[in-house]
């Protein structure tokens, strides 16, 4: 997808399994016995659990998810993943190839610990049993990547010979789930993983991340599987000891990081580990280029301050000619449009017009400017570098998500009622600034299932989580279907009631819910079979 993603086949990554030298290792063996020798060192293991932890994902990974859906869209047509979004892409094209690699080659990394272990002298049982835990959750985190977009896939837990990377089939789906859902619960039930850890190892998996991903895998698959999720976020709420930041918009700024929300992210560090994803989403006023940008459907599907779908509001409620006045205060923390702003290391606002041919942010002014006539406000980092690179942790799970996942949940089930309502709903409208009763009190009409889909994709915009979302409620054709729309211009031509068309998208139900087996691999090994209608 990107410099950040690597690039390997299965066969390849099995190659350079075979000389550890591949992972960048202290020493470069080239036989059995100076492999032999570096088990045997105690720090093999440490190093080797945070090479596992460095593939698991990244900013770029996370963001850019977003425009696969009707959340975001990506401008630049040959990198990253603009043809998944609007539905021309093919056996061979590259992002599908490089998810592919990328999440192999981690899987790899994880195997060759998780096999090694045991070899590895000098190590505590309950050390050697956290880095159990942490390698097994990586791996469960890659396949759940993978199963997710191609559904059957080869699976393997030890680590394979090149000539059985060249012959492996794919294994089912529901093998795969059920084999991965074990293994997460071997980890929690043996409590292999700490419920916190010290400054030192701050960011490291917990007991409670485990857990929720366990919850997200199994709300992925859905039906009575919902019943499974519920007993494990209801004892995340009530034992993890997790809270929601105090500001929805500080949640996400640097000076904030590692709070009582975060159950999981990605470690950054100014100057020793950096990400420069804000050059793809901010506006040309702040050195960046807007390759990444948030589409009219998000910003048309967060609700007013007293609780109204826009499409429903009363006039008194939302006004076409001030559409972001009396709106959800989450869009104005998540998306910048004219007159909303960035505020500057010195706490001054930058702001930014974005109306069509303002200079230097607006809509058409340049090829630097926003392809929608919006921003990402969402991570945004003050404390930035030169050329915008940033130290800002990227969060992968969040308290948030577990109050959300137990409401969908529940709600599949026919169980929220008032009173879990009040335990996960309204702490999130609370939080985001809501006052009206109408929008905190427990709804007394409407389809339950589908105000906690909107209050998911409100809360959680841009994080990387719509894409799933959208395929296992099986919406993806209806959302990925049609004109994609920018902000509105009034213009007569190449505009939706004067709403700026963006991209024509397709999405192919019969075809499109998996993707398909990269050709280059089939080429490799006969026996990967391809998805329908690929």
């Amino acid at each position: 997808m990107n410099k950040h993603l690597l690039r390997y086949t299965i066969v390849t990554v099995t190659a350079c399994m075979l000389f550890v030298s591949c992972h960048d290792l202290d020493l470069t063996p080239h036989d059995r016995e100076t492999d032999t020798d570096y088990w045997n060192k105690p720090e093999s293991a440490s190093y080797m659990i945070n090479k596992c932890y460095q593939g698991m994902n990244n900013a770029d990974e996370v963001l850019y998810s977003d425009a696969m859906t009707d959340n975001a869209y990506t401008k630049v047509s040959n990198s990253h993943n603009q043809a998944i979004g609007n539905g021309t892409f093919s056996t061979a094209d590259n992002y599908v190839r490089t998810v592919w690699d990328y999440r192999y080659a981690g899987i790899h990394q994880c195997n060759q610990l998780l096999n090694n272990l045991d070899r590895i002298p000098g190590l505590s049982d309950e050390l050697r049993n956290r880095y159990k835990g942490e390698a097994t959750f990586i791996r469960a985190y890659h396949y759940f990547e993978l199963y997710s977009k191609f559904g059957d896939i080869p699976f393997f837990t030890t680590v394979i010979s090149i000539d059985e990377s060249r012959t492996i089939a794919r294994t089912a789906k529901s093998e795969v789930v059920n084999s991965l859902l074990s293994e997460l619960s071997d980890i929690i039930d043996n409590n292999y993983l700490p419920t916190s850890y010290d400054a030192q190892d701050i960011g490291r998996i917990t007991h409670w991340a485990a857990m929720g991903l366990k919850a997200r895998m199994l709300m992925f698959e859905g039906g009575t599987r919902f019943d499974e999720v519920i007993p494990i976020t209801n004892k995340i709420i009530t034992e993890g000891g997790f809270a929601l930041h105090g500001d929805y918009e500080e949640l996400f700024n640097i000076q904030h990081e590692n709070n009582s929300e975060v159950l999981l992210d990605v470690q950054y560090k100014p100057v020793d580990r950096e990400h420069q994803v804000q050059y793809h989403f901010l506006p040309p006023s702040l050195g960046g280029y807007s390759q990444l940008s948030p589409l009219q459907e998000l910003v048309d599907d967060y609700l007013t301050l007293d609780g109204y779908a826009i499409a429903e509001a009363p006039t008194a409620s939302y006004d076409p000619g001030h559409p972001f006045s009396n709106r959800d205060p989450r869009l104005a923390a998540t998306i910048v449009y004219t007159g909303n702003s960035y505020t500057l290391a010195d706490g001054s606002d930058h702001v930014v017009d974005s109306r069509k041919g303002v200079a230097p942010d607006g809509f058409e002014f340049s090829s630097d400017a926003s392809a929608t006539g919006y921003y990402i406000k969402k991570y945004w980092d003050n404390t930035y570098r030169s050329n915008l690179m940033s130290g800002l942790n990227i969060i992968l799970m969040r308290y948030a998500d577990i109050l959300l996942m137990h409401a969908e949940a529940l709600a599949e089930r026919g169980q929220l009622d008032a009173t879990e309502w009040n335990r996960t709903i309204r702490p999130l409208r609370s939080r985001a600034g809501f006052t009206e009763a109408r929008a905190l009190e427990f709804p007394t009409g409407g389809d339950l299932k589908e105000i906690v889909r909107r209050e998911r994709r409100s809360e959680l915009a841009l994080e990387g989580l719509r894409h799933k979302d959208i395929i296992r409620w099986r919406i993806a054709e209806e959302v990925l279907n049609g004109w994609s729309h920018g902000l509105y211009t009034g213009d007569a031509v190449g505009t939706d009631n004067g709403y700026v068309r963006i991209e024509n998208r397709k999405f192919d139900s019969t075809k499109h819910y998996l993707w398909p087996i990269p050709q280059n691999e089939r080429d490799l090994n006969s026996n990967l079979t391809q998805n329908s209608q690929w």
